[in-house]
């Protein structure tokens, strides 16, 4: 039996498509309202291993590096910020995503082309009669020229909100861009700092080395005449000249750190290494850190670190790509307009009565793609339970960081105490000990061993300086702080 096949009339194809128009605009995925209280986590009211004498107001976010009062390294963050190669990368990304932005909102409007078409054809068993369109071959085909300019709009209605959902990620991708600048900027501003502190330790220790091998120098020459009186024997001259080996060698390793960090801060300003020597080659005490320190509460920390807020707006981004993949799953209406003058000869491209119009809506579903959209579904929401994820991490690591750097600050400046407190004690010893040379009551050796003791002393408090001023760094980084 057959059925006879009926084309089906113009409202019955119209009909879908004008349902489709009718419809309100809807949204498909997920909102974003922020974290869930999955990713969530409850910030303690303080921090519990900040110091008792820790200042609970919030610290400025930026340039946190001038409490330091330190003029030289003021002027190295200031061409760190403005040159660092890192920096601008982040910008580039930052501008790339803002562009990003653009084309995703450009791609929820029309596009329109415009184009100029010329076709010949020789077509056999065409029969064009007797009108001038075509010439007959000798073979008794026919050929045809076509002549058309015009132009030609094509949209596609956005539905259920793939496009907006695309924007929305693409926003949020570029609120992460900005974010992660603000991040390197507090990244480079602390390794500014720290590389500076770690070079004007080493030029300290290094004079104070070279101190303690002059004066180890000087007792070998004292137990070289010893010798000679016959008052020391060749094993103490010979333990003289391996402790004057140690003294020098001692040094070695101190110049190689500190041009290493001469390097490290021209290239971290933008510069080649050994550009800023004349600037920082002269050596210059360790700067030091305020006597009391503002840190806030755990709660202001976590609004102000810029890799918190980069998971986050990433987390935001993944989310509204959940609906970018299902809306793919629904009909899509797209509409298709052409315009344009033509014909068979030149002449017709300036003939307005040969104006042709094309309107031309379509309706596509692809219902059966044999589960690929709820794979890309599926790729979607683990890309957020992803985000998520990361989000939460980021904010526990902040957390801990606050934590740790408040602990190992706190308890440096009680080394940094117990190291002047040496100090102060080795220098009473030398001072009485140079009394009771000047007396007559001690020898030359005496006195170089207590000045010895004395530079020892000085080299521990200024690496625990360092270390202080260091982890007072560590703490700012911690905090989030060194971003515009």
């Amino acid at each position: 039996m057959r059925f006879p096949l009926t084309a089906p009339s113009l409202p019955a194809l119209a009909f879908p498509a004008l349902a489709l128009l009718v419809l309100p605009a809807c949204t498909a995925g997920p909102d974003y309202h922020g974290p869930g209280a999955a990713s969530a986590v409850t910030p303690p009211a303080s921090f519990a291993r900040a110091p008792d004498d820790a200042r609970t107001d919030a610290p400025a976010a930026a340039d946190w590096w001038t409490a330091l009062g330190d003029p030289v390294l003021d002027a190295l963050e200031t061409r760190a910020l403005a040159a660092n190669p890192g920096i601008a990368a982040a910008q580039a990304r930052v501008r790339q995503a803002r562009a990003s932005l653009r084309g995703e909102k450009a791609n929820a409007l029309p596009s329109t082309n415009a184009s100029a078409i010329y076709v010949h054809a020789t077509v056999p068993g065409l029969d064009l009669g007797s009108s001038d369109e075509g010439e007959e071959s000798g073979d008794g085909s026919q050929s045809l020229n076509l002549y058309n300019l015009g132009f030609d709009a094509s949209w596609e209605a956005d539905l259920w909100g793939g496009r907006r959902r695309g924007v929305e990620a693409a926003r949020a991708q570029s609120g992460a861009a900005q974010a992660d600048v603000a991040d390197a900027q507090v990244s480079l501003t602390a390794e500014i700092a720290k590389a500076y502190v770690n070079l004007r330790d080493r030029q300290q220790r290094i004079a104070l080395a070279r101190d303690n091998a002059a004066r180890q120098r000087e007792r070998l020459r004292l137990t070289e005449q010893r010798q000679h009186q016959g008052t020391a024997s060749a094993l103490e001259l010979e333990q003289q000249r391996d402790l004057l080996e140690q003294a020098e060698a001692a040094i070695l390793p101190l110049n190689a750190d500190r041009d290493a960090y001469l390097n490290a801060l021209a290239t971290l300003a933008g510069e080649a290494p050994g550009t800023l020597d004349a600037m920082l080659g002269s050596p210059a005490a360790v700067p030091l850190p305020p006597a009391q320190v503002p840190v806030g509460d755990p709660a202001a920390l976590l609004k102000r670190r810029p890799d918190i807020r980069a998971a986050e707006r990433r987390y935001a981004a993944a989310t509204a790509t959940i609906g970018v993949a299902e809306a793919a799953r629904f009909p899509s209406l797209s509409f298709m307009g052409l315009i344009g003058l033509g014909g068979t000869s030149p002449g017709d491209l300036v003939d307005f009565d040969k104006l042709a119009t094309i309107a031309m809506p379509r309706l596509s579903w692809s219902f059966l793609d044999f589960g690929r959209n709820a794979a890309r579904i599926d790729q979607a929401e683990g890309a957020r339970d992803e985000a998520a994820a990361q989000y939460r991490q980021a904010v526990l690591n902040a957390l801990r960081d606050g934590e740790d750097a408040l602990a190992r600050f706190g308890a440096r400046r009680l080394s940094v105490a117990s190291a002047a407190r040496s100090r102060a004690s080795a220098d009473r010893v030398a001072a009485l000990m140079r009394q009771r040379f000047a007396a007559g009551t001690a020898t030359r050796i005496q006195l170089l061993d207590a000045e010895r003791q004395s530079l020892s002393a000085a080299q521990a408090l200024t690496q625990a300086t360092a270390s202080m001023t260091a982890d007072y760094i560590a703490l700012q980084k911690a905090l989030g702080l060194g971003w515009r």
